[in-house]
């Protein structure tokens, strides 16, 4: 039975934004982005009626299935499969850490769309986070995401429109990220009503920057990007930074005050909240 006919006998569920995979070439794909090996242990995260799934514990040594539907997680319980574990919860409410034994693990998810932010802070943990438990654990994350959500994990300052932002830094402060392929609406069931995209996101053992302050650092790039249409200088006093501070800083790093937050790179954020720490 094909996938598509065997999605069709499970009901969908729009409010968990359950969209399955049901192309082989793209699943395929998966597990060859994945690289694994029987060595390696996988989160996945959402499995649903388990496409994916069934590939995954052919190849890894054991796969962790974290789900929250109660109606799947009875299909998933039907795999023969004596490397599947399968964890009945909310993935943003799993300590991953303890779920895994403080093993090393990949992540493998087809995530609901509406909280891939969400996913991806609780995997990294936040950027002035720097003993995370969950991404301790993690040494690669390849997810489907929104095409769009997939630009702006991977953009740079020199990105088109409003691509760059705080979830740019978030992702890429913690892990080197890539996009691995662009996937079709035909290639799921439901289709949804865009197009979706691979990411890697290969998280590292130390933060892109070395700072002082990782929490200023963190408030700093919530100001600048805070309000797009405002200059850096207005959007970080608007932030609440002191006004002669911010002009101080900038002219100090020879930044022009008429520069928008998102054309500066992570960079040069960083020598932005370092020259206001030393301003205080």
């Amino acid at each position: 039975m094909d996938y598509l006919t065997r999605a069709k006998y499970f009901r969908t569920k729009k409010r968990l934004g359950q969209n399955f995979l049901i192309s082989e070439d793209v699943l395929h794909d998966i597990i060859d982005f994945a690289d694994l090996s029987k060595d390696d242990v996988v989160l996945e995260i959402g499995p649903g009626v388990g496409f994916l799934t069934e590939l995954l514990v052919k190849h890894a040594g054991m796969v962790i299935a974290v789900e929250l539907d109660e109606e799947a997680v009875k299909v998933l319980q039907e795999l023969d499969a004596p490397n599947l574990k399968i964890v009945h919860q909310d993935i943003l409410k799993t300590d991953i850490a303890e779920l895994v034994e403080g093993k090393k693990i990949k992540v493998v998810a087809n995530i609901p769309y509406y909280i891939t932010s969400p996913i991806i802070a609780h995997l990294l943990g936040e950027i002035d986070d720097l003993n995370n438990k969950n991404r301790a654990c993690i040494e690669d994350i390849i997810l489907m995401v929104q095409e769009e959500v997939a630009r702006r994990i991977v953009a740079t300052e020199k990105s088109s429109g409003k691509q760059y932002g705080l979830l740019t830094i978030l992702s890429q402060f913690w892990a080197d990220c890539s996009l691995l392929r662009i996937v079709g609406q035909r290639s799921f069931y439901p289709a949804p009503k865009v197009t979706s995209a691979l990411v890697r996101l290969k998280v590292n053992d130390k933060p892109r920057l070395e700072l002082s302050d990782y929490t200023h650092f963190r408030k700093t790039i919530r100001a600048a990007f805070g309000q797009r249409r405002k200059n850096v200088k207005n959007a970080l006093v608007n932030g609440g930074f002191d006004k002669e501070k911010v002009q101080t800083a900038l002219k100090n790093l020879n930044i022009d005050e008429n520069t928008r937050g998102e054309s500066l790179s992570i960079e040069t954020l960083g020598k932005i909240s370092e020259e206001l720490c030393k301003l205080k």
